[in-house]
C-alpha cells in the first residue's frame, strides 16, 4: 500500500494500446481502474466527514527521497517531534530511528491501524513512537519542537497561523512540497515534488515583525 498512490496516478497508455481498443480490454482496464480507486479511497476517505471541507487533505505518501531530505533538514536536533497527518507513518518511524520521540496525528483511521501495525511488528517501542486517531488541528501542539507536514497548498496559511500561536521559539518547522505563504524561508533541500522546507520559529517571529507587509498573526 506505501506506494499504492503512485499506481493509481501512473498512465496506463502503456500497458493498453490507445488504436481501436477490443471491448473486453476496455472492460478489463475499466475494473482494474475502478478496484484500484476503490482500494485508494478506502485509505483516504475515511475520517473526512469530521474535518470541514476547507480543511481535508488527501491522503498523499511521502516518497524516500522526500523522506531523506525532512531527515537531512532535521540533523543535530533533538527532542519530540509530530508528524500532522502521518499517514502510514514513514516519516514517523524515519524520525524515530534518528532518536525523536515521534508522534504521528493521523484522521483516518485505517490508516492509523495500518501505522500501529508496522510499530508492533517492527517491535518499536511507544516511547518513541506513537500514533494518535485525532484531528491535529484541535491539538495544542506547544509541547513539541519538531513539527513536520505534508498537506496541500490550500490550507498551509491557516496552519502557519496555528504554529505561530503555538508553538516554542525553538521549535522547527518542515513541510514538503509546500511552502508557507508569507513565512520567511530558512533553507530548502531537493527540488520539484520532493523539496522540503525548514523553517525555526523564533527567526520567521522575529523577521515576520521586523516586516511592514505582514502582520504575525
Amino acid at each position: 500500500m506505501e506506494d499504492s498512490i503512485d499506481l493509481i496516478l501512473q498512465d496506463h497508455s502503456s500497458i493498453f494500446p490507445t488504436n481501436k481498443p477490443h471491448p473486453i480490454v476496455s472492460a478489463g482496464t475499466g475494473a482494474l481502474l475502478t478496484g484500484l480507486y476503490g482500494v485508494w479511497s478506502i485509505f483516504t476517505l475515511p475520517g473526512f466527514r469530521k474535518i470541514p471541507w476547507k480543511l481535508k487533505v488527501p491522503y498523499l505518501p511521502s516518497c524516500k527521497d522526500q523522506t531523506r531530505n525532512v531527515m537531512t533538514l532535521l540533523e543535530g536536533r533533538r527532542g519530540r517531534l509530530a508528524d500532522l497527518g502521518s499517514g502510514d507513518g514513514r516519516l514517523v518511524f524515519a524520525a524515530s530511528s534518528a532518536g525523536f520521540q515521534s508522534t504521528g496525528f493521523e484522521i483516518n483511521p485505517i490508516l492509523v491501524a495500518f501505522a500501529r501495525s508496522k510499530a508492533f511488528w517492527r517491535g518499536v517501542p511507544a516511547s518513541q513512537v506513537v500514533f494518535l486517531k485525532e484531528d491535529f488541528w484541535k491539538t495544542d501542539l506547544s509541547s513539541f519542537n519538531n513539527v513536520t507536514a505534508f498537506l496541500a497548498p490550500g490550507v498551509m496559511e491557516l496552519l502557519g497561523e496555528k504554529l505561530l500561536m503555538e508553538l516554542p521559539d525553538e521549535a522547527r518547522v518542515i513541510t514538503c512540497r509546500f511552502p508557507f505563504p508569507n513565512w520567511p524561508q530558512k533553507i530548502s533541500m531537493g527540488s520539484g515534488l520532493n523539496e522540503v522546507f525548514a523553517y525555526d520559529m523564533r527567526a520567521v517571529r522575529s523577521l515576520l515583525r521586523s516586516s511592514p507587509s505582514t502582520t504575525c498573526k
